[in-house]
């Protein structure tokens, strides 16, 4: 235990960040990082209490509870609060094999299921997460660590995101020989490709991908399995396949008018922004842009608010983000939404500070559902047309929402980015594959073996859970790993 009464003696603190009218001037990182003594203090704050839920890791009412990797929470924060950094970075190291990703864009559910929460503000421990990974790298105790010896099994993994990452560093540590397939030009998956830089630096991303490199993994990038390399080849190639191509395919969003010109999709937005601003600092413009534009994003979950943050840089004209929900309480309701559920309240993420400052007011419009678009003469979208809703409970017993007559409202518009979900995998290499697949098209493979219908083909991450975190996308390809050496050599030593 750091101290006992830690969380009675010091109020919790987190970083502050950069004022938002100075980050909409750039696409660097928004936060600033706290100094050590800071650090420590938050450490302190951890009870170690008898049954730490911050590291217990499971799914409650359709959230998550607690660290899906089981992170040693209050072992790290007391060996931060006592100085002890590099024995803090070991305990981590044996969770979670990316903190430096989980520190940045992680939501946290560790936090919301802390036991000091219960009766004030929970510990800051996303924050000394992050710290303890870049402390270790800046001393220099985060270094290549390639495994003694060879099994002599080869094993591909499918696609470079944060499942596969795992997987491939996880079964390179038993000692196969790991290749990892990726269609696009840079390794990272939606690290790379789907998170805005603001939020976390590829440069952080590519310090990781080296250091894999360096303890003996291959990539291959520009190169699409079952297009590219068939996937028989891939069969006859390796010993085992994991398959973590993630959940890519968008959710339709047919209604009248949706055809116009004008009408994208959030992952295109966001990942020819990314690309153009790696690839030449936005000077070659082929991304789509938002500048002088009324901008409308459907969607209120995280790719929604990452639009939001990409127009504003863009230099829109206007922007306004669109939800079903009903806008959060203020305090976390005790009945509907008790502890340890992670806290369904009112909260202002980066992009929504930063268009409040812009702008003077919140972009979000709540418990709203668009109707249809209409276009002008040249077949662009130029405006919306809603209506707000409320959820109710039919004659089924099914939830559902129900139109507020009068309240139809219409919102000028040049640029809509629909924000929605994913439908599951994109189905051409499941199809030439033969894998089985569940009632939301994911690749169909049991939590915990992720094995598939097919020997030797195992699937992690979005592509067999869906839409989820990073952390849960960590924890599955770190899992998988475990099963596919428990496959190869009958018995294992991975977590």
């Amino acid at each position: 235990m750091s101290t006992p009464t830690g969380f009675m003696e010091y109020r919790r603190q987190i970083p502050a960040d950069r004022d938002p009218m100075e980050r909409l001037q750039d696409w660097e990182e928004f936060h600033k990082h706290m100094n050590e003594e800071d650090l420590r203090t938050q450490g302190a704050r951890c009870m170690d209490c008898g049954t730490p839920y911050c590291h217990t890791g499971i799914e409650m009412t359709g959230g998550t509870s607690g660290c899906p990797v089981n992170n040693l929470i209050p072992e790290w924060n007391s060996l931060v609060f006592r100085g002890l950094w590099q024995e803090a970075l070991e305990r981590l190291h044996k969770t979670n094999n990316f903190p430096e990703f989980t520190g940045r864009v992680c939501p946290a559910p560790c936090e919301g299921s802390c036991t000091v929460g219960l009766i004030g503000q929970p510990v800051t421990i996303k924050t000394i997460e992050e710290a303890i990974i870049e402390r270790g790298f800046a001393e220099g105790w985060v270094k290549p660590e390639p495994p003694a010896m060879r099994t002599g099994k080869r094993v591909a993994v499918v696609g470079s995101g944060p499942a596969g990452l795992a997987c491939a560093a996880q079964l390179n540590k038993a000692g196969h020989s790991v290749i990892v397939y990726e269609r696009a030009d840079r390794i990272g998956g939606l690290l790379t490709y789907g998170i805005p830089t603001m939020k976390l630096d590829k440069g952080i991303v590519e310090r990781r991908v080296q250091l894999l490199e360096a303890e003996g993994i291959t990539f291959v990038t520009n190169t699409e399995i079952g297009t590219d390399i068939p996937a028989a080849k891939l069969m006859a190639d390796y010993d085992a396949v994991v398959l973590c191509g993630g959940a890519t395919k968008p959710r339709e969003f047919a209604i009248e008018g949706s055809g116009l010109k004008g009408i994208h999709y959030a992952m295109d937005y966001l990942n020819g922004t990314i690309k153009s601003y790696l690839d030449t600092g936005l000077e070659d413009n082929q991304y789509i842009t938002a500048a002088d534009k009324d901008v409308i994003v459907i969607g209120g979950g995280d790719t929604g608010t990452d639009c939001v943050a990409t127009a504003l840089r863009h230099g829109c004209r206007s922007i306004t983000q669109f939800g079903t929900h009903a806008q959060a309480p203020l305090e976390r309701d005790p009945v509907a939404n008790p502890w340890p559920q992670f806290p369904n309240v009112y909260t202002l993420d980066y992009a929504h500070e930063e268009a409040k400052a812009l702008y003077g007011q919140d972009p979000r419009e709540f418990s709203i559902m668009t109707t249809k678009f209409v276009g002008d003469e040249e077949g662009r979208v130029k405006e919306l047309h809603t209506v707000q809703i409320e959820r109710i409970v039919d004659d089924a017993g099914r939830k559902i929402y129900k139109p507020i007559p009068g309240t139809e409202r219409v919102f000028p518009a040049q640029l809509v980015l629909i924000a929605i979900g994913f439908d599951g995998p994109e189905q051409t290499l499941v199809d030439r594959l033969g894998l089985e697949t569940d009632r939301r098209s994911n690749v169909k493979a049991a939590y915990g073996k992720y094995a598939t219908n097919v020997e030797r083909v195992f699937a992690a991450g979005d592509m067999r859970r869906g839409q989820s975190l990073v952390v849960w996308a960590i924890n599955e390809g770190r899992e998988a790993a475990r099963e596919v050496d428990l496959y190869l050599m009958g018995s294992t030593l991975l977590p």
